[in-house]
């Protein structure tokens, strides 16, 4: 069972009071009425399904009813931390040295 760190509530609980809510900071077009359907399809349906770390959004339903985001490793379930949705996205070393090397391709 995983235990999560509610960022809102500052408590760690099992995973029984937390609902899974997807994948987390999925760029939403800036114009939706523009896009094709092709484009909204693959933003509203098609999900990454990696081994690795991974950024996850999960709801408090047992308490606050907030929704964070998670960063869990999908492969051994280690959770490297909780953060609000206000707070954005932390860059993780490996998450920057990819950031680099596509800034240098």
């Amino acid at each position: 069972m995983l235990r999560l760190h509610c960022p809102h509530c500052d408590e760690l609980r099992d995973e029984e009071e937390f609902s899974y809510a997807g994948e987390a900071y999925i760029a939403r077009p800036e114009n939706p009425a523009e896009v094709d359907d092709a484009t909204w399809g693959d933003y509203l349906f098609m999900r990454r399904n990696l081994k690795g770390w991974f950024w996850e959004q999960w709801q408090h339903s047992a308490a606050c009813r907030k929704v964070f985001a998670v960063r869990r490793h999908t492969a051994t379930y280690e959770i490297s931390g909780s953060w609000t949705l206000a707070e954005g996205k932390p860059l993780f070393e490996a998450e920057m040295k990819a950031q680099r090397q596509g800034e240098h391709a």
